[in-house]
């Protein structure tokens, strides 16, 4: 609770210090939006100390064109609505900038919010395929996209034997897109999927969808939303009987998982972004992360501190805070000073590279899955 506290009055400070007159011409200020409240809040406020970890880093060193940053928040609950109402009032506030995206579903609607308002934004999470289309080009997503999320899940699957999933989504643009991906995806290689389940946020009692999966006896379990309701499901079905293997995407790679599913998480795989603890290069900011916050870094903290590493970067390079010069400088990246990997682009403004690894619960933390 100290921490959060810490945290909070750090935000306060923040945004009182952005308010203040003439602070245009002494400070940039870069907004960012996450969820920091809902049930993603933890990731949220997890990406929201990464963002500002960089900055006090990029203060110390001299700042940004011989200025200091700032930074303001805008809470997006991980809910399309509240995204469209923080991405509004940041666009209205005089950012030179956006680090955020969380939750697809709540990340599209706001696209065209900065896109209008011509500000560049770095989405370290939503990877979303829902998000490419409604990009206006200010965009640029630093996380590998639901095709590479899909490959990396099939290349699993496959290497253990697996001919038959069941898949479960809850209908969102992420965890939809995902489920959608790779049932195609599957089918197109010869493969069967026995049951395709969309559940309800929140929902407690899984039996109807555990009784039609365990139906179908398919080899594996995908599980392709967020893990607070995830964690349920998976205990749920091993409190069922149910033996074969079960997987989650992105959405589920937190340690919280753990304490949600139990005993039940022991053996889940997760298609998973690169995070600090399985990364030699993120030693350093993961010792500084623990220090500042008095806990871990969690699974996006290492995307959300390149994101605003690399944003800093572009503006530093454009030589001025001009949207248009920035964006341009962002979509010829080649950026290297990451703990993440390097970061360039594709026409489409997405990694240019698959950054997947697969990850095994065991013991009740994450660790590497070797195939």
């Amino acid at each position: 609770m100290r921490n959060l506290l810490k945290t909070a009055a750090a935000g306060v400070a923040l945004a009182l210090a952005f308010s203040a007159p003439g602070i245009g011409q002494e400070t940039l200020t870069v907004g960012i939006m996450v969820p920091t409240t809902g049930s993603e809040a933890t990731y949220g406020q997890d990406m929201a100390n990464a963002v500002n970890l960089a900055i006090s880093e990029i203060n110390a060193a001299g700042g940004v064109l011989g200025k200091q940053l700032a930074s303001v928040v805008g809470d997006d609950g991980c809910d399309a609505q509240m995204a469209v109402n923080a991405a509004s009032k940041l666009a209205s506030s005089g950012v030179v900038g956006i680090v955020g995206g969380y939750c697809s579903g709540a990340t599209v609607p706001t696209l065209k919010i900065y896109g209008d308002a011509k500000l560049p934004m770095i989405i370290p999470a939503a990877n979303s395929t829902k998000l490419i289309p409604e990009n206006p080009g200010n965009a640029f997503m630093i996380n590998s996209t639901g095709n590479d999320q899909v490959a990396k899940a099939i290349e699993y699957f496959n290497a253990k034997g697996v001919k038959s999933i069941a898949i479960v989504n809850q209908g969102d643009a992420y965890s939809q897109d995902l489920a959608d991906l790779t049932r195609k995806t599957w089918e197109a290689a010869g493969n069967t999927v026995t049951s395709f389940e969309t559940t309800n946020k929140g929902e407690q009692d899984y039996s109807a969808v555990v009784t039609s999966i365990k139906s179908g006896n398919p080899d594996a379990v995908f599980w392709t939303a967020y893990y607070a309701d995830g964690g349920l499901l998976i205990r749920q079905l091993r409190e069922s009987g149910y033996q074969g293997l079960i997987a989650v995407g992105d959405g589920s790679n937190s340690p919280e998982l753990f304490k949600i599913a139990g005993p039940a998480a022991e053996g889940v795989i997760a298609f998973s972004n690169p995070t600090a603890e399985f990364l030699p290069e993120a030693k350093a900011f993961a010792d500084a992360y623990q220090k500042q916050y008095g806990n871990a870094p969690g699974p996006y903290s290492t995307l959300s501190y390149d994101a605003m590493k690399l944003l800093a970067w572009a503006i530093e390079t454009a030589g001025t805070t001009d949207s248009a010069k920035v964006i341009e400088t962002l979509k010829g990246a080649d950026f290297t000073d990451t703990i993440s990997g390097p970061i360039a682009f594709t026409a489409e403004n997405t990694l240019a590279r698959s950054n997947f690894v697969v990850l095994e619960g065991k013991g009740g933390a994450w660790t590497q899955a070797q195939f």
